[in-house]
Parts: structure tokens; C-alpha cells; sequence
């Protein structure tokens, strides 16, 4: 079945929000748009490598029941995702489908269950077509592995996609998904957000709910990602809510509202180099600009310091999982060497290693040090604004061990420390945006993080639409990656 709609340019970048209008509309059919989205997959795929899994086939059948129920009408109502294609972080279970952790080092198992986020999307309606790419047991701010390769990002071939939710953004940038799902433990959907130029929310711990034994990790969270702040907060309302299976699971349900008040009189903090943590000049050029873009919408905005050191935040990182997950890691490199990649690898020894040096208790206290100095902020603001990635791009498949990471000039200790989100991690209960925020020289986005108090879900998302609305960088700006028919792509110059 076809309806009858005007052409539509470039259909594979039609936002979540406006496909949901066109199909109640029946301007557009789910087949179309899934189809559209195939075939821009079919191009793009090789060079770009997002997709884990690819589900195309029963993905359609899907749609073609969307379909249906569009043309029905009443009584047979279209869900609230009804039709939607979505990219899922391959680390989220399916039932029936393989977990592979994106390692060699143990073989794929089959899941027995969903996560409580997808099983909700599904429940809505939306289609799953694909499985995503990570980092190696979604441990580094990376996209490659041995099991599927280099994740590539969009804008820039030569640069990484950023991890561990890479392929979910790389996808949406690519313009082969229209919403995706990633999970954050250290910035793993912030990270990738900033470096694609898409809008990804890491809720507070235990907003949407996650299977244990991970959702009793208070750093832990699953979030949705999009191309703008919209079709980010239709997402999330989908994936809320309390669930008996996540014991901390927070109820009632918390949702977006669809229309955001403006900020007008809201009191907005921005640092754009917090602590000694190291930022490029560009990266925070770009954050003072944001800034400046919120003043002109009214917000009262402040420049701030926030006394955090990168050494503490490490510290305590460290502390949380260098005895459990690095030794874990360790000890399966030891007994298959060659199946592990080398930032894997580099992690495992220095989780172990650091761990030996900084006990539980200490790693408490430097927790509560961090988390005091945001509460004791945010005391006096709505919201704080600082970069999300300190340096401007991680090269495509550059595992840093033995190449050093230079931000501003400046080598830094690992590269991982060049992002700027493990202390939202460690300050769990804190709501964080991350929308764009500009671009860097090499064609790759730059990207802010929207802080806001405790468990203050929406008014992270009314200053993220501001800056969305005022800064248009990123998708809001018009732009889409320089990816040829063939899938070749090339540095996208854009604008600072």
C-alpha cells in the first residue's frame, strides 16, 4: 500500500514526530519509511558500520502490520510508536536473540530475556530493524572491536564514532534508524552523542527501569537517543516508569511534557572547563556560545567554576570497578590473549591495578566529594552547562595504547580522560541532556551536557530544547553528513 504525499527529500532523516503526524495522516505508510531507511542502510552500511544485526526482513512484516493498523482507525488505535524503526544497543538483551558483549573472548549466547526499555518500545509499537555496535564489553568511549570492526562516524569517516553506544549514534546520524537505544555507565551515550551531533538523555539511576544484576549499579542507566530533543523525550516517556523486576526502579512515571516552557528567569550555570578536567579551545568557544545563546532566550546565565579534579573522578571509577569488572576482564584476556582488543586490554590491567591502590571506603568519600560540589551548585542554579567531550574527535579504530591523546596540546593520561561525563555517573540521581553544541574544524560535532537537580527530568529537557531552538547545531541546523550514494564519505567542513 502506497499514500498519496507530497516527495518527501531525504526521508531517511524525517524526524520520529513528524513520521508518527504522517502516518496518522496516511501522508506516509511505516513500509515507506523502513524501506527508506534499508536502503539508505544498503549505502551507507559498509563504510559506516553501525549495525551489529541487521533484522530487515522481519522488520517489514512488522511495518506492514503498522500499516494496517493505521488504515483500520478506531477501535484499532496506533500505539505510541507505532511503526517506528529503532536501532537497539546490541548490549540490551532480546529474547531469542545473541548477546555477544562485542567479544571474542567468550561465544554468543542466546537471551531468555528483553530489557524492560525495549520490551516497552516493542509494547508501543515501534520496529526493531537492528542491533547496534559497541565498544568491547562497552567498556571505553570507543566503537571498534574485533567481532564487527571499526564504527565509523558519519560526519567524518576518519573519526570515531565514540562509544559505547557508537553504532546507535553513527545510525542516527547516518540517517538509517530514526530513534535508537544506548546504556551509560561512564558517558557511553553522551559521548557518542556529542561526537554525532544527536541529543541522548542519561535519566536519573533507576528512571527507566534495567534488569539486575546491572540495575542495581547506581551508575548504570539505559536512554534514548534521537536526532532532536522531541523525538529524545518520545523516547523516553515510552521507556519510564517503575517495574518489580528493578527492585529501584522509581515511581510514578515521569513524563516529558510535549510542549516546554521556555527559560525565561531560569538560573543557568555554565563552566566550560570544570575543574582541571582538559577542554580544546573549540570545544569551549562552542560552550560559551551556548551560553550566550540561552542569555538572549531570556535564562539568567553565570559563568562558574566547579572545584572537581580528574584525579578524584578516576580515583573513584576505579574504586567502583576495578576489583569486579577489570579483574573479570583480566583474567579472560589471560586465558584467550589474542581475542581481545588493546584498549580492552589497557583497561582490565589499570582497573586492577588502580583498584589495589584506592579502597572501597576511600572510594566513597571521593564520590560524596564529587557529588557535594554539583549538589551545593545546583543549589543556587536551575541547571549547569559544560562540554560533554574535552577533545575535538578519537581517531577511527585507534585503540590509545601506545598513542597518546593530545587535548589542547596536551597529552593526556588515557584518552578516556578527555570525557567530561563520568562525574555525572558517579552524581547518578542527576538528570543530564546532551544535546550539540557546535562544530570543531574537522567537521565533527561538538556537544554540551545539560545538568539539572536531582531527579529535575524536565527541566533538563526545557533548557536542551533552548539550546536546540537558539544554537541550531547539529540536525537542528539543517546539516546532514557528506556520505555520497556509494556510502563514500568525507570530512564535512561545517561552521564552527
Amino acid at each position: 500500500m502506497r499514500y498519496d504525499a507530497d516527495p518527501v527529500s531525504e526521508l531517511h532523516y524525517l524526524s520520529a514526530t513528524e513520521a508518527l503526524h504522517r502516518f496518522g495522516a496516511r501522508q506516509l505508510s511505516p513500509v515507506e519509511l523502513l524501506q527508506a531507511l534499508i536502503d539508505r542502510a544498503e549505502r551507507v552500511e559498509p563504510q559506516v558500520n553501525a549495525f551489529a544485526e541487521e533484522a530487515f526482513d522481519g522488520a517489514l512484516i512488522q511495518a506492514r502490520r503498522a500499516e494496517e493498523r493505521y488504515a483500520a482507525g478506531a477501535p484499532e488505535a496506533p500505539r505510541a510508536l507505532e511503526g517506528l524503526p529503532v536501532a537497539a544497543k546490541e548490549e540490551q538483551p532480546i529474547a531469542g536473540r545473541a548477546v555477544t558483549d562485542g567479544t571474542l573472548l567468550r561465544a554468543p549466547r542466546a537471551s531468555d530475556v528483553t530489557a524492560i526499555g525495549l520490551e516497552r518500545i516493542m509494547t508501543a509499537g515501534a520496529v526493531v530493524h537492528a542491533r547496534t555496535t559497541t565498544s568491547e564489553f562497552c567498556c571505553m568511549p570507543l566503537s571498534h572491536t574485533l567481532r564487527w570492526g571499526v564504527t565509523r562516524n558519519p560526519w567524518n569517516l576518519a573519526a570515531s564514532a565514540g562509544g559505547s553506544s557508537g553504532g546507535s549514534a553513527a545510525s542516527l546520524a547516518a540517517g538509517t534508524a530514526a530513534l535508537a537505544t544506548g546504556s551509560d555507565i561512564g558517558g557511553s551515550l553522551r559521548a557518542p552523542a556529542s561526537f554525532n551531533g544527536i541529543v541522548a538523555f542519561k535519566p536519573p539511576h533507576a528512571r527507566i527501569p534495567v534488569l539486575p544484576p546491572a540495575g542495581m549499579d547506581p551508575y548504570f542507566h539505559h536512554g534514548p537517543m534521537a536526532r532532536s530533543v522531541a523525538d529524545c523525550a518520545l523516547l523516553h516517556n515510552v521507556m519510564v516508569g517503575p517495574d518489580s523486576r528493578d527492585h529501584r526502579s522509581l515511581r510514578p512515571a515521569l513524563p516529558i511534557p510535549t510542549s516546554l516552557d521556555d527559560v525565561r528567569g531560569l538560573r543557568v550555570a555554565y563552566c566550560p572547563t570544570p575543574g582541571d578536567l582538559p577542554v580544546e579551545p573549540e570545544v569551549q568557544d562552542n560552550t560559551r556560545a551556548t551560553a550566550e545563546a540561552l542569555r538572549a532566550e531570556g535564562a539568567l546565565v553565570e559563568e562558574v567554576e566547579i572545584a572537581w579534579r580528574l584525579d578524584d573522578i578516576k580515583r573513584a571509577f576505579w574504586a567502583h570497578f576495578g576489583d569486579g569488572f577489570a579483574a573479570e576482564l583480566l583474567a579472560l584476556a589471560e586465558a584467550d590473549p589474542g581475542a581481545i582488543t588493546g584498549y580492552t586490554l589497557a583497561f582490565a590491567r589499570k582497573g586492577v591495578e588502580a583498584a589495589s591502590l584506592v579502597r572501597a571506603d576511600e572510594g566513597l568519600r571521593l564520590e560524596a566529594a564529587v557529588q557535594g560540589r554539583l549538589d551545593e551548585l545546583l543549589e543556587r542554579f536551575d541547571a549547569l552547562i559544560m562540554p560533554t567531550i574535552g577533545a575535538l574527535a578519537f581517531a577511527a579504530g585507534e585503540d590509545y595504547v601506545d598513542t597518546p591523546l593530545l587535548v589542547d596540546g596536551v597529552a593526556v593520561e588515557h584518552f578516556s580522560d578527555a570525557s567530561l561525563t563520568p562525574a555525572f555517573n558517579i552524581c547518578s540521581a542527576c538528570p543530564v541532556l546532551a544535546v550539540p553544541s557546535g562544530w570543531a574544524s574537522n567537521g565533527v560535532p561538538t556537544g554540551v551536557q545539560v545538568a539539572a537537580r536531582t531527579y529535575d527530568d524536565v527541566t533538563a529537557f526545557r533548557v536542551g530544547a533552548a539550546i536546540e531552538r537558539t544554537r541550531a547545531a547539529g540536525f537542528a541546523g539543517g546539516r546532514t553528513p557528506a556520505l555520497d550514494a556509494a556510502g563514500n564519505g568525507t570530512a564535512h567542513p561545517a561552521p564552527r
